[in-house]
């Protein structure tokens, strides 16, 4: 069975909705290795609309700034869950209608396992409530942003264990969760 691995980026007051406020100058070094060798350990990308759409208008063009991981994230396939969306391109299938569904059948698929990429809060909510993630990445970022969504807001109390802690050296915490009695 393939392993569902969300990862978000994530301010210290919880704040995920403005990553590319204070992302990009700390992409550099040890994030963004870790960020690689994750990307290339996954067999294929899973994400909510609005994530879909902003990745899919800047990584094509990406390439020559960026190189492999820019190809890799352009040449993966693609799941995307969205009520409004008809039509995808970028190498991405839309879920349908029942994207929790979906997800389940996905993870019952062979192959490796599947990153859910961007901050997707209903996308992320409904995962999360239907037990459907495997492993809970965290980069918690030293940035207090003082405003924007927050990931989980109105989801029930879930209990998660600790697998993994990397503290990286521009004050990056990497944090690593599986849901409580899967570990």
């Amino acid at each position: 069975m393939r392993k569902i691995i969300e990862q978000a980026v994530i301010t210290l007051d919880g704040q995920v909705s403005s990553p590319q406020d204070w992302l990009a100058n700390r992409w550099a070094g040890e994030f963004e290795q870790h960020s690689t060798e994750l990307l290339f350990s996954v067999d294929a990308l899973l994400y909510g609309r609005i994530s879909y759409e902003s990745h899919a208008e800047v990584w094509p063009a990406m390439e020559d700034a960026v190189g492999d991981y820019a190809i890799r994230m352009n040449a993966m396939p693609k799941f995307v869950a969205s009520r409004t969306l008809t039509d995808v391109g970028w190498n991405a299938t839309l879920l349908g209608d029942d994207a929790v569904a979906a997800v389940s059948e996905l993870k019952a698929e062979p192959g490796g396992d599947v990153l859910k990429i961007g901050t997707s809060g209903t996308f992320s909510r409904s995962l999360l409530e239907h037990r459907l993630v495997d492993e809970y990445l965290f980069w918690l970022f030293p940035v207090i942003a003082g405003r924007g969504e927050r990931l989980y807001d109105g989801v029930d109390t879930t209990e998660l264990s600790l697998v993994d802690v990397k503290q990286l050296d521009n004050g990056i915490v990497g944090l690593t969760y599986v849901p409580s009695g899967r570990s």
